[in-house]
């Protein structure tokens, strides 16, 4: 079994699933992947992108992020809300993106839910988190990746909320991914950088 750790010549240890030749994934490890998230456009970008890597791995999605975004206009949820089938046409023409007929139908569908959620609450970041509380969930640093679970009482809750307001694509499993991708949870591996301090009680 490998170590969950590696060490690279700018001195931080780092979570083991960072390590590819591609640069994209340690720079998304870094700067992004458990740190709170509190901007809805980007909050919305990151639960679609979820969305769209089922059954793909996610430096897949990293590689075509930027082309997405292109397609999406910029995850702008209210010209996403007004696309047509010249533009489903257009998407699923599009190599550039995942050409998923009821994923890029979800989209569509996600954002006209989504905007419906910011003018309820306010804003999609208000009512995401809280699913947890407001803050990251407080709990240990997993010390390794078999610590990690797929889906969590959190999870299952947010994904409930999601399909119940029409939102598609948003299982269990993906909503986790995406709470970890936005900080709602920090599971970098205990002794990397980014991971939580050792002192927290245990993972309900």
């Amino acid at each position: 079994m490998r170590e969950p750790l590696v060490d690279r010549a700018d001195g931080l240890r780092r979570c083991e699933w960072w390590e590819t030749a591609d640069p994209l994934l340690l720079v998304y490890h870094d700067e992004e992947w458990g740190l709170p998230c509190h901007d809805d456009r980007d909050l919305f970008e990151r639960l679609m992108l979820e969305g769209f890597q089922a059954g793909l791995s996610w430096l897949t999605i990293l590689r075509k992020r930027e082309h997405f975004r292109r397609a999406f206009d910029g995850w702008d949820a209210e010209r996403i809300s007004a696309y047509g089938p010249e533009d489903v046409g257009r998407l699923f023409g599009d190599a550039g993106i995942v050409r998923h007929g009821m994923k890029i139908q979800a989209a569509i569908r996600n954002a006209r839910q989504f905007l419906e959620i910011q003018q309820q609450m306010g804003s999609f970041d208000s009512y995401i988190w809280t699913f947890v509380g407001g803050a990251t969930l407080q709990t240990p640093a997993p010390r390794g990746p078999q610590d990690v679970p797929a889906r969590t009482p959190e999870s299952d809750a947010l994904s409930k909320d999601l399909k119940r307001r029409g939102f598609g694509f948003v299982g269990s499993t993906i909503c986790y991914a995406f709470m970890q991708s936005v900080g709602m949870v920090n599971d970098h591996i205990a002794g990397c950088f980014r991971a939580t301090p050792p002192d927290l009680p245990a993972r309900r």
